[in-house]
Order: C-alpha cells, then sequence, then structure tokens
C-alpha cells in the first residue's frame, strides 16, 4: 500500500468531506475569492468545516445522557484594513458560496472593481502533531459506557466517604478546509478526546455532615484506547484525593503572603493573567498592561514563556491554524524580557509583523482572531521540595479552580481549589476558600524560585474569549511567587 505525504492526505479527507459531496472543487473556490478580490480588499478566505462528536455522562450509577451531532458548514472573510465582513452558511453549495463571496466583498471602502490576478496554488506548510484518527469509532458504544461504570467502581471503591461520583466522556473528529485569496490551501484532521470526573466525599464532623468536591481528568488528540487502567486509576486517585484533603481543609488565611503555586494545571493563572496579555488584537489597540513594551523587563530574571502549538498530541496543538499558518514555538518572554505577542493575519498585516500560527476561531461561524495554543513557562533548576522549604509562612496552592482577569490592568482574581498553610518549610494543613489576587506583570517580577519540574496540565483546558471557546494547554514549574495577595475566609 502506497501512503501519501501527511499534508497532501489531509487534503484529500477534507475535499472528500467538504468539497466532493456538493459537487464543489478547487476551481470554484477560486471562483469564490476572485469575486471577493473583485473589489479592492486586504485579505480573503474560505473556511470549511466538518464536525462530529459525541458524548457520555454517568451519575449515580447510571449513563444518564448520550448525544451525537454532525454540524458543518462554511464561513467567508474579506479584510479591508481594520474592517472585517463575515458571512457563514450550513448550506454548503455553489450558490451559497457564491452569495456569501459577494456580500462580503462590499467591505471594501472604495468599492471600486479592480482587474483581478489569478493567485497561484501553495498548498499551506504544515506539520504532523497528530494521527488523523477517528476518535468517536475507536471504541464501541458498549465499551465506552463499560468505562464510565469502571471509573464510577474504582472511585466508591478508593473510600467510603465516597457519596457521588460523576463521570464524562466526550470525542470530537474536526475537519477544516482553508482557502485564501493568496492561493493558499490548507487542510486539518482534528482528533479531540476527554475524560473527566468529579466525585463528592462526605464525613460527619460534630453531627453536621460536610460536603467536598474534587475533580481529575484530562484528553488530547487522540483515540479513546489513551484511558487505560494506569489513566484511569490516576484521574481516580487525583479526583478522591482532592476531595478528601478539602474534608480536613480549615479556613485560609489572608493577607499579602508568599505563595508557592504547583507545577502543572495552575499555569493556567499565567494564561489568564499573561497570556491574554500578550495577544495581538488587544495589544495593537493599546488595550494591554504589555503593548508597547517589546524589549522591556516584564518579568523576573529566568521567567521564560512560551505558546508552543507544536507540541505531539496535546489538546492545544494545530497542525495548522484556521488561516491555514503552520503552528509555531513561539518564545513570548525571554529570561524577563519581552520578545513578542501571538498573532493572527490581520493583527500581524497591521502591526507589521509575521502571522505566529495562532489564528484561531471555534467554528465555521465564527471570525478568526489571536489566541493562545498551550502556554508554559519553563522550568528552572531548584527542586520543587526546596521551594516549599523556603516558605516561612505562606501558602502552597497545588491546584486552581476558575478565576477572572481584566486584559488592560493585568488584575486577577483566582481561586485555589486545594491549598495548604506552611510555616518553616512544612506543610501543616489543608486550607479552603484562598483566592489569590493580583496583577500578571506585577507578579510575573515578584518569581523568587522556579522549579525543574515543569509540567503541562493532563488535557482539560477550554479558553474562552470574546463568546468564543477552543481548547488549550497550560503548564509551569512549582513557583514561588512573593508578596502576593490573598483573599482567605479565616
Amino acid at each position: 500500500m502506497i501512503s501519501r505525504e501527511p499534508t497532501l492526505e489531509r487534503l484529500a479527507i477534507a475535499k472528500d468531506l467538504l468539497l466532493t459531496p456538493f459537487g464543489l472543487d478547487e476551481s470554484h473556490l477560486r471562483r469564490a475569492l476572485a469575486e471577493i478580490r473583485a473589489h479592492q480588499v486586504d485579505e480573503a478566505d474560505l473556511y470549511f468545516q466538518y464536525t462530529r462528536s459525541e458524548g457520555w455522562s454517568l451519575e449515580e450509577g447510571i449513563v444518564k445522557t448520550g448525544s451525537f451531532s454532525i454540524d458543518q458548514g462554511v464561513g467567508v472573510r474579506a479584510v479591508s484594513g481594520e474592517k472585517t465582513a463575515f458571512a457563514y452558511s450550513d448550506d454548503i453549495s455553489w450558490t451559497s458560496l457564491l452569495d456569501a463571496a459577494k456580500t462580503v466583498r462590499t467591505i471594501s471602502s472604495a468599492a471600486k472593481s479592480a482587474r483581478v490576478k489569478t493567485a497561484t496554488k501553495k498548498i499551506a506548510a504544515s506539520r504532523s502533531l497528530y494521527a488523523g484518527v477517528d476518535p468517536i469509532s475507536t471504541l464501541d458504544s458498549a465499551t465506552k459506557i463499560a468505562l464510565l461504570e469502571k471509573v464510577e467502581q474504582r472511585a466508591r471503591a478508593k473510600d467510603p466517604r465516597v457519596a457521588q461520583v460523576m463521570a464524562g466522556l466526550a470525542s470530537e473528529y474536526d475537519v477544516v478546509l482553508i482557502a485564501r485569496a493568496d492561493g493558499t490551501l490548507a487542510a486539518d484532521v482534528r482528533p479531540l478526546v476527554r475524560l473527566s470526573l468529579t466525585v463528592i466525599a462526605e464525613q460527619v464532623v460534630g453531627g453536621k455532615t460536610r460536603r467536598e468536591v474534587g475533580s481529575a481528568g484530562g484528553g488530547g488528540r487522540f483515540g479513546l484506547a489513551y484511558f487505560d487502567d494506569a489513566i484511569i486509576q490516576q484521574y481516580v486517585d487525583e479526583a478522591v484525593n482532592a476531595a478528601l484533603t478539602n474534608l480536613s481543609a480549615r479556613p485560609a488565611p489572608a493577607g499579602e503572603m508568599t505563595v508557592v503555586l504547583g507545577a502543572g494545571w495552575p499555569g493556567i493563572l499565567l494564561h489568564e493573567a499573561i497570556g491574554h496579555g500578550l495577544e495581538g488584537d488587544f495589544n495593537r489597540k493599546g488595550s494591554s498592561a504589555f503593548a508597547g513594551r517589546i524589549g522591556q523587563r516584564v518579568a523576573a530574571k529566568g521567567v521564560t514563556v512560551l505558546d508552543d502549538g507544536t507540541i505531539a498530541d496535546r489538546r492545544g496543538s494545530l497542525n495548522v491554524d484556521d488561516e491555514g499558518n503552520a503552528s509555531q514555538r513561539n518564545v513570548l518572554i525571554e529570561d524577563g524580557i519581552l520578545k513578542g505577542y501571538i498573532q493572527d493575519n490581520m493583527n500581524a498585516r497591521l502591526m507589521g509583523v509575521k502571522p505566529t500560527g495562532n489564528g484561531r476561531r471555534e467554528s465555521y461561524a465564527n471570525v478568526p482572531m489571536p489566541r493562545m495554543t498551550n502556554t508554559y513557562m519553563l522550568g528552572g533548576t531548584t527542586p520543587p521540595q526546596e521551594i516549599i522549604a523556603s516558605i516561612k509562612r505562606g501558602l502552597y496552592a497545588s491546584n486552581f479552580g476558575g478565576g477572572q482577569v481584566d486584559i488592560t490592568s493585568g488584575k486577577f482574581v483566582f481561586s485555589a481549589s486545594e491549598a495548604f498553610w506552611v510555616e518553616n518549610g512544612k506543610i501543616l494543613y489543608p486550607v479552603k476558600g484562598a483566592t489569590l489576587v493580583g496583577s500578571g506583570p506585577e507578579c510575573l517580577k515578584h518569581v523568587s524560585m522556579i522549579g525543574n519540574d515543569m509540567k503541562l496540565d493532563s488535557g482539560v483546558g477550554t479558553c474562552g474569549k470574546e463568546g468564543q471557546s477552543v481548547p488549550v494547554g497550560v503548564g509551569q514549574p512549582t513557583l514561588r511567587i512573593d508578596g502576593l495577595t490573598v483573599g482567605g475566609t479565616a
């Protein structure tokens, strides 16, 4: 059997799903783009998408819901200066495509006809970061249900205080085809799976029942066979241990103190408080706390932050972004110095820089914008035990829940879902209700110790921006931050 080069294979799959069944071929795409370019525009593109999704959820030992959906359509965009005209349709046909092209071309302020030179066809450069497998078909329905039942049984067997178990299994097969006015043609086949687990533990203390929650899970761009017995047990251990730890948690102290952040998922604070502020659109408009600061020190020495869409099988990775650009490993902050922003095509053009492979959209019904992929801080040289041992009085936040950030000021509020009080280098007891309050840019300046245990999250992140959600990854080593404000319940 002769196999095709992966980029060509993805293009063939995309054409078979998104063009051929509707009587379309590449000539129709060129004609639609030429229709847009008949008026003066800076850029134009077509974005075709086919998405098949499946989800199962278990609660109280019963699989209570199951869902399956197919969505497909095309988005048509024209950009002139800072203005964007966009139309989309779930009807993939030549008539709809042509109507959309005629609609968006009116974005041109001059609205004058122009002689259009036919663009030379270019197959977009890309990477092969994950297999183009359909994860929904990697296990049958009975096996998927049995997997969720196994999760529930193991969680209940781990400790008699586990009173309730909720588990979910989600799979998605996403195929996209992008055609640009410059002749670029690109495609991607994106599998995505996630297993999630939440447990509620109960304990009677002083005649009152106390309930606490613990969660875990993970996934990535691969098939469902990833969730073997070892991975399932890891998620069960994490979720149950978190719930039991919180059962004995005391009220968190408040005030300014030393805070140590754990490795991995606590990088969500970095994503929210720093990452969004480094997106090109906010900096072009001057609304980010990092605007105009390229080349300046914005963090302590040793702090290096990357956005990397090229890590194999990761939830936030992409072979090509949603504008047909190959994903990249972008250094945003290097040894404390701001090096650059993450860019889509439009903001890169307006800022006079190159796109960074970060043009992303939730679906064909949305316009792309600069978005993060996998955002993380590189590790240092200090063992994490040494960092914790350095605390005289402070907080060790090993895991996080939700949070909020103001992009303009960089100010954030984050809640710790699992945290411990530390005195004289010893972890004394778990605490509950701790919130971290601060400014992202200022927070980075007060990083005083960086662990040698850099870790990416398990594959659970979803980022929201302007109403659009996309899968992302986060990560960091254990970090010591001095003088961070903690809002507590004590």
